[in-house]
């Protein structure tokens, strides 16, 4: 269960916020950092409640499988360790591509600890009447290796921290949905370095890198010297070339700026590319027509869309011109704009985000807020300033 701990008494915001952990934000490619997301503002029900679990850990184990359970639709222990920040990705990715023989070693805590985290998490699974789903983890190596998570590679160990919980009540196509995410062999990731390096096996180097075992390999002491580059940007071809190759690897590179990988391309058999590039030739007009009647639409959709948001603008500000409040949905509503109409409370016309927007359009077009920012005023004393003004037109526009 999702909580926005900002709605709650201050009490139980430092409650919140003192069981709150501090993650590594995801550096995986296509990755979103959900985890660092997910670990903060949660709460389980039992905290809210005030019906305690027995300990702190159980607690942040409760609260971090509640916030993926409500994401995801699903639970798994790495997750949840990641969520507590006892695995960052980073220690996982390590743990994938085969450079650590198993995760327990990566743990920042005792073996004991990770078995009491998986208890609570199977105790709170069997609460809920999950239902459990065995995934075979599967290294992102050349060999995939099966991957183990404990010392001692106990089976019954090594199946509970496999075991991924998900919602009885799910349809049964949604179940299948998600064991074949799980189960998904990860893709072969191939890195674009920022630096010098040089390959552990020959010594060579090269403008890609692929992490394995000890350290970097080039392309072809990692086996992968004979695919070729097909850069980002058209889906359609990566998604054919990919499907036609037997052997596809994912180019990333760091950005320093984004503090992330990022994704470049891919590299896919020569042969399968140019499979690929004559299926895209063949079928080029139908996929045209195809993208024009998807605009139209979206366009569609964002026209009733708006609509709806200035009907909720008139309601909450009945003397805003009509106008007025079509214009401010329209701005707010933008697709990819990434401002408070697009936001998941704006989606679905939640009051505050309404608000919000409302107050955006006043700051900008009634007040002299943009003139401050040009001239230099730092944005939170602006914002101070012009606050007067935007308290008067909201109460010009509240009252019919």
């Amino acid at each position: 269960m999702l909580v926005d701990i900002r709605s709650m008494p201050p009490e139980i915001q430092a409650e919140a916020r003192r069981q709150a952990p501090v993650l590594d934000v995801p550096h995986h490619p296509g990755i979103t950092p959900r985890h660092a997301a997910l670990s903060f503002g949660v709460m389980s029900t039992d905290a809210v409640s005030g019906t305690r679990p027995r300990s702190r850990l159980e607690r942040r184990v409760i609260a971090a499988a509640e916030a993926l359970l409500a994401h995801d639709g699903s639970v798994s222990p790495v997750d949840v360790l990641a969520a507590i920040g006892w695995l960052p990705q980073s220690t996982v990715d390590r743990w994938r591509q085969g450079r650590v023989e198993y995760l327990e070693e990566l743990a920042p805590v005792r073996p004991d600890k990770l078995a009491a985290a998986l208890e609570h998490l199977r105790g709170w699974a069997a609460g809920k009447a999950l239902a459990p789903s065995e995934v075979a983890f599967v290294g992102a190596t050349r060999d995939r290796r099966p991957l183990r998570f404990t010392a001692d590679g106990n089976e019954a160990t090594e199946r509970a921290w496999g075991t991924h919980w998900m919602r009885a009540d799910l349809p049964e196509a949604a179940r299948e949905r998600l064991t074949r995410r799980q189960s998904k062999l990860p893709d072969l990731m191939v890195i674009e370095p920022l630096n010098e390096w040089s390959c552990t096996a020959c010594d060579g180097s090269g403008w890609l890198l692929f992490m394995e075992g000890p350290g970097p390999l080039c392309m072809d002491c990692a086996d992968l010297g004979h695919l070729v580059f097909l850069p980002a940007g058209n889906a359609t071809l990566t998604r054919r070339a990919k499907q036609a190759s037997q052997l596809s690897a994912v180019v990333v590179r760091f950005s320093r700026a984004r503090k992330r990988y990022e994704r470049q391309g891919i590299l896919v058999e020569e042969a399968a590319l140019e499979q690929a590039e004559v299926q895209c030739l063949a079928d080029e007009d139908a996929r045209s027509q195809r993208r024009k009647r998807d605009r139209q639409r979206r366009a569609d959709q964002d026209v009733v869309f708006q609509t709806r948001l200035a009907e909720v603008v008139g309601r909450l500000f009945p003397s805003c011109p009509a106008a007025r409040a079509a214009a401010i949905a329209r701005h707010a509503a933008v697709r990819g704009s990434g401002r408070v109409g697009r936001s998941a409370a704006g989606r679905t016309l939640d009051e505050d985000a309404v608000m919000l927007a409302v107050v955006a359009s006043v700051r900008h077009q009634d007040t002299d807020y943009d003139e401050l920012l040009m001239a230099g005023v730092p944005r939170a004393v602006a914002r101070e300033q012009i606050q007067p003004a935007v308290d008067r037109v909201l109460a010009s526009w509240q009252h019919p």
